[in-house]
């Protein structure tokens, strides 16, 4: 149990960091964190439907695994102090 356990817990730290990368890659609807990293200008590289799409789906995916892998942390945590 240890070894899920362990597993978990590095898979939540990884989805963490990623899904906070995401997170600052999304193109800024105005105002906020992202205009002062440069959000705020326009440019090629951001204006693509499709890529801001994808991005969406995969930080949606990501997220979903997070919350799977804090689920299970908890329900192990639980269980094991029965």
């Amino acid at each position: 149990m240890q070894i899920i356990e362990f597993v978990l817990q590095v898979l939540l730290g990884i989805t963490s960091l990623l899904l906070t990368l995401l997170i600052l890659l999304h193109k800024g609807r105005g105002g906020g964190l992202s205009d002062m990293f440069g959000g705020g200008m326009t440019s090629a590289l951001g204006s693509s439907g499709l890529a801001e799409r994808n991005l969406n789906r995969f930080t949606v995916i990501l997220a979903l695994v997070w919350f799977a892998a804090i689920v299970a942390l908890g329900l192990i945590t639980k269980f094991q102090a029965i």
